[in-house]
C-alpha cells in the first residue's frame, strides 16, 4: 500500500534553492520503489522571505511546516542581510522555526567516507573509523537567556532547567543505545554552575533510565582537543547550545568539507527539520557547482526519523557512497583532495543525477 507524506521545502538563499532542487529529484526517483507518495510544498524563509514579506519566517510558512510530515531546508542568509545590528535578519527565522515546531535536539552525524579521507586536514590514521553523532540542545542556554547590551557593558545568561537537560540527554542516550552504547556529555562543570547542574541531571538520568549505556563526562575545552586527537573513540556526544554550536562545526572539518554533512532537528513528535550544515555560500550561488550531498544525506535522515522509512534512507546513503567510490567529486571536494585516485569533477545537477543512478532498493 502506498504511503502518503507531505514535505515542505524551504530553499532559502544562496545555493539553497540549487541543493534543495537536486535533493527533491533524488527523493522523487526513490519514492516509487518504496511505495511512497511524496507531496512537496515550497515556501519562503530567510533573506528571500524578508525581501518578499519583511519577515524571515512568514506566518504562512510556519503554518505549512506545522502541518507537514517533515521540512527540508536549504540555507539562509547572505551579504545582503548580514548587518548584525539589523532588526530583522535571516537567522531569526531559524530560531523562530525551531521554537514554532518544538524542536530542541539537533543531530549531526559525522562519518568519514573512505574515499574522502585525503580531503581532511588530519592524518588518515587519525580519521580511520570515525563515525560519531553530535547531539546539540537547541532552545536553551546562552542564546536564549536573559541579556542586556549597552555601550559600556553587556551580558548574556546561560540558563538551563532540569527538564530541558533531561529531554535532550534522552535523545542522545537513545541514539547511543542503538549504536555502540557510548555517550559523552560535554560541559564546563569546573567553572559554571549551570554546567554542574547539567552534569548532575545527566548522571542521574543515565543511572535511572539508561544503565546499559556507558557515560563519560568531558569539559568542553578538553573535548575540542580530543576531537582533533582521537575522534574515532567517540560514538554519541551531547552538549548544550553554545558548546554544541562550536563542537559541531569543529567536528564537521573532520570530513574535509561541510558539503558532506547533514543534520536533523527533532522534538517530541515525528516532525523534524532537516538541513545541510553548510551556509548559503553566496560566492558560488547560481554557478551550478554547489555540493548537494549534505542536503541529499539530510533527506536520508528525513526518511529515517520523520517518515519511518529506514530502507529508503539506507538506499540514499549507499547511493552517495557508490557515487564517491566511482570517483565523482564536486569542486569543493576536488579542491581539498590533494592525492589519491583520479576523479571526475561534476556540478550540482550532475552529482544528483549520478546519485539517482546508483539508487537501489535495500531489504526492509
Amino acid at each position: 500500500m502506498t504511503q502518503q507524506f507531505t514535505i515542505v521545502l524551504l530553499p532559502g538563499d544562496g545555493i539553497g534553492p540549487e541543493v534543495v532542487s537536486a535533493t527533491r529529484q533524488v527523493l522523487e526517483e526513490l519514492a516509487p520503489a518504496y511505495e511512497l507518495s511524496l507531496e512537496f510544498e515550497t515556501h519562503l524563509m530567510g533573506g528571500c522571505a524578508i525581501d518578499a514579506t519583511g519577515q524571515p519566517l512568514p506566518p504562512e510558512t510556519l503554518a505549512a511546516c506545522q502541518t507537514a510530515d517533515a521540512v527540508l531546508l536549504g540555507a539562509v542568509g547572505g551579504p545582503k542581510w548580514s548587518d548584525p545590528s539589523a532588526k530583522v535578519r535571516p537567522e531569526q527565522g531559524l530560531l523562530a522555526i525551531r521554537k514554532g515546531l518544538g524542536l530542541y535536539a539537533n543531530l549531526r552525524p559525522v562519518k568519514i567516507f573512505p574515499q574522502l579521507v585525503d580531503a581532511s586536514s588530519l592524518k588518515a590514521a587519525v580519521l580511520t573509523g570515525v563515525d560519531m553523532l553530535v547531539v546539540r540542545e537547541l532552545t536553551g542556554g546562552i542564546y536564549f537567556g536573559r541579556r542586556e547590551e549597552g555601550d559600556e557593558a553587556a551580558f548574556d545568561t546561560m540558563s538551563y532547567t532540569r527538564a530541558e537537560i533531561e529531554r535532550v540527554v534522552r535523545v542522545a542516550a537513545r541514539a547511543a543505545r542503538s549504536r555502540r552504547g557510548k555517550l559523552v556529555s560535554v560541559d564546563k562543570a569546573n567553572v559554571l554552575g549551570v554546567s554542574r547542574l547539567w552534569r548532575r541531571v545527566t548522571m542521574a538520568l543515565m543511572a535511572s533510565e539508561f544503565p546499559d549505556v556507558a557515560i563519560e563526562h568531558q569539559l568542553v575545552d578538553a573535548m575540542a582537543m580530543h576531537l582533533m586527537r582521537r575522534p574515532a573513540d567517540f560514538d554519541v556526544i551531547v552538549s548544550g547550545n553554545l558548546f554544541g554550536d562550536i563542537l559541531t562545526d569543529e567536528a564537521a572539518m573532520l570530513a574535509g568539507s561541510m558539503g558532506m554533512l547533514p543534520s536533523a532537528s527533532l522534538g517530541d513528535s515525528s516532525l523534524g527539520l532537516y538541513e545541510p550544515i553548510h551556509g548559503s555560500a553566496p560566492d558560488i550561488a547560481g554557478q551550478g557547482i554547489a555540493n548537494p550531498l549534505a542536503t541529499i544525506l539530510s533527506a536520508a535522515m528525513l526518511l529515517r526519523h520523520s517518515l519511518g522509512q529506514e530502507a529508503a534512507a539506507q538506499a540514499i546513503e549507499i547511493a552517495v557512497e557508490r557515487a564517491l567510490a566511482a570517483g565523482y567529486r564536486t569542486p569543493d571536494l576536488a579542491a581539498t583532495t590533494p592525492s589519491g585516485p583520479a576523479f571526475e569533477v561534476v556540478g550540482t545537477e550532475a552529482m544528483a543525477e549520478i546519485v539517482r543512478g546508483y539508487l537501489r532498493p535495500t531489504p526492509s
